[in-house]
């Protein structure tokens, strides 16, 4: 089951606008935007994402997800996706991401990534100020 789980994800952040899939360094699946790494999938369904450190401390306060497993004072969380309401949490993450690299240097980007992030359902994130 988890191996689908993981398919799914794959599959889906990989028809993302200007996303690259490929084999991660640690196992896995990296997926890029551009140069930019928005995370990686291992093939146990263990998800890191790298955001900034105020970000991430925002989605452990939250609960939304874990400091990374090994990087305890980086940006990165940890979260799992071993169940499909793991994955779907995860995608939200993984798009998450995947916005505020995406969006970073637009110069529509307040308006664009509010509206875009507002679909997420995250509490208290503000990647821009």
């Amino acid at each position: 089951m988890i191996r689908e789980i993981v398919q799914r994800i794959v599959n889906t952040i990989s028809a993302w606008e200007g996303i690259t899939a490929n084999p991660h360094r640690f196992g896995g699946v990296e997926f890029k935007l551009g140069s930019i790494e928005i995370g990686h999938i291992h093939s146990n369904g263990m998800v890191d994402i790298p955001f900034t450190r105020k970000l991430r401390e925002t989605l452990v306060a939250n609960g939304d997800a874990q400091p990374h497993h090994l990087l305890h004072d980086s940006g990165w969380i940890t979260v799992f996706a071993r169940t499909d309401a793991e994955a779907d949490h995860a995608l939200r993450l993984y798009r998450l991401s995947y916005l505020h690299k995406k969006y970073r240097k637009s110069a529509d980007r307040d308006e664009t990534f509010a509206l875009e992030t507002q679909a997420l359902g995250f509490k208290g994130i503000q990647l821009y100020e």
